[in-house]
């Protein structure tokens, strides 16, 4: 980037643009920044030249006309003083946000010195937002810079978003340029913007929550403060007589610039973004959020709808991962969080333009980071290929649609069926488990018959529910016949674990 210094105050470009970045392609593409009020502002690229004056908050906005897929090129930004882009490229433009296992590179991923190896993409762009946490929606971010995808770059970068990349970029063939906003064992409020959570009655209490916590925050230092002196007097005691020292109490985390703060992340990582064109987000996050599963329902969908109104693009692809399988395989069918977060995952699917991978063949029992990341970006990019490019892919597992019943059997009926249901190499079907009016689920037997799967038990001679890989590490082997698992489903609606919980 070459800067030409001026006299008075420098025009600037927000740190989302730099040299070896992407523009989106066929969108208008917002360029902004600051610059002296008043001062003339004028962006060239590609042939196009728009100018505008900044304002009087010394801000300055001006929106490039859709342009195809190409590059590299230059872009000029002209003030009081001269900014030129080098190596800019137009092609299709992502973010990948959430929390660890959106995070977790490609280093630590599986076959990762090969992959890392191999990751020479001239064409594959890197943009990693930097963990901030804020009050109030940050103007803009306070580091990054675009990277060219290489060795170098990839090794920390999010796997999920690379392998994704990967994918579209040898499909398409043209730039992908990825934007990783993402922090382990965050939540999803800390990701959706304050009216959003104040609008809704059942989310408000968050906020609430927390601004309790922040005004106990100095009392709780000092008590902090008290305890550490007790202890302090309690360990030199011990150290005199050859005796362990006793605990250090831990102390308490600051509420303000604690990542689990509803909205913080929204306004220090997303909001200033917006409103840099994209044609989609990827997101792989929820186990945060599994101990309130029934309140993610309202929770998630919302939080989609929210990006979308910032970025005022419309109904932007938005595209999710389904929790893994995780944790011991239990011997009998029971309740669990984690499905019924599941289920809250394939409930957000009613919004438009929505698209999730089902991942409970691909995870880990002993770790919730599964290294398995390469089948997460390929199934991501099946979705994107059909719901934001229009291929025809099969894009989905089996999604349970409806339910028979027939005599002492349910039957299941399925969309995402393509070419037919089936098991790997022909074996009988696991996962399910059926109930009578009781609500005692037994494991059943359950056989495919053409695109449906009859279900059955001899202890359960009048059944009214069926629960399909419904744990938290279920054993389960539904599939169609493009491989893509079925996702996990219930036909019933009784009261889970999580309802109600806050």
């Amino acid at each position: 980037m070459l800067l030409a210094i001026g006299a008075v105050a420098d025009v600037r470009l927000a740190r989302i643009f730099s040299d070896h970045a992407v523009l989106q392609q066929r969108k208008p593409v917002p360029v902004w920044g600051t610059a002296e009020p008043g001062e003339k502002v004028t962006v060239e690229f590609r042939g196009q030249k728009v100018s505008t004056v900044t304002g009087d908050d010394g801000e300055w906005r001006v929106t490039l006309k859709p342009m195809p897929a190409g590059g590299p090129f230059q872009m000029t930004v002209r003030g009081n003083n001269t900014i030129v882009l080098d190596d800019v490229l137009v092609g299709e433009v992502w973010i990948c946000s959430g929390q660890s296992n959106m995070e977790w590179p490609v280093a630590l991923s599986n076959n990762a010195e090969q992959e890392i190896a191999q990751a020479n993409y001239p064409q594959i762009r890197l943009f990693m937002v930097p963990k901030a946490v804020s009050d109030r929606p940050l103007k803009d971010l306070n580091g990054g810079a675009w990277q060219t995808c290489t060795p170098e770059t990839v090794r920390n970068f999010s796997a999920v978003g690379y392998f994704f990349a990967r994918e579209l970029h040898r499909t398409l063939k043209v730039p992908v340029g990825m934007i990783q906003s993402a922090w382990g064992g965050t939540p999803a409020e800390s990701w959706t913007s304050k009216p959003t959570l104040m609008a809704n009655p059942s989310l408000r209490y968050l906020l609430e929550n927390w601004r309790r916590a922040e005004a106990n925050y100095p009392q709780a230092l000092e008590n902090y403060q008290k305890q550490l002196a007790e202890w302090e007097k309690a360990a030199a005691q011990a150290r005199a007589e050859g005796k362990p020292e006793p605990k250090k109490p831990d102390p308490p985390q600051n509420p303000r610039t604690n990542p689990w703060k509803p909205s913080g992340l929204f306004n220090a990582m997303i909001a200033p973004v917006v409103p840099y064109a994209i044609q989609g987000a990827i997101w792989y996050q929820g186990e945060s959020n599994a101990g309130r599963a029934y309140e993610y329902r309202t929770l998630f969908p919302a939080m989609i709808q929210d990006w979308r109104e910032a970025w005022a693009q419309g109904d932007f692809p938005f595209l999710f991962v389904q929790l893994a399988n995780f944790m011991a395989v239990k011997p009998e069918p029971s309740e669990s969080a984690w499905a019924e977060l599941r289920e809250a995952q394939t409930m957000t699917l009613a919004l438009p333009k929505t698209g999730m991978a089902v991942a409970i063949d691909i995870g880990d029992a002993n770790d919730i980071h599964p290294r398995n990341k390469q089948d997460v970006g390929k199934r991501l990019a099946l979705n994107a290929l059909a719901i934001a490019y229009g291929k025809k892919v099969v894009y989905s597992g089996p999604i349970y649609e409806r339910m028979k019943r027939e005599g002492n059997t349910i039957r299941l009926y399925f969309k995402h069926v393509d070419g037919g249901l089936t098991t790997p190499n022909g074996e009988p079907l696991k996962g399910f488990a059926i109930a009578g009016e009781d609500r005692r689920f037994v494991w059943a037997e359950a056989r495919i018959e053409g695109n449906t799967v009859v279900v059955s038990s001899p202890q359960v001679s009048e059944p009214v529910a069926v629960r399909y890989a419904w744990a938290d590490n279920p054993v389960c082997n539904l599939y169609n016949r493009a491989g893509l698992p079925a996702s996990p489903f219930r036909t019933d609606d009784w009261p889970g674990v999580t309802q109600g919980r806050r």
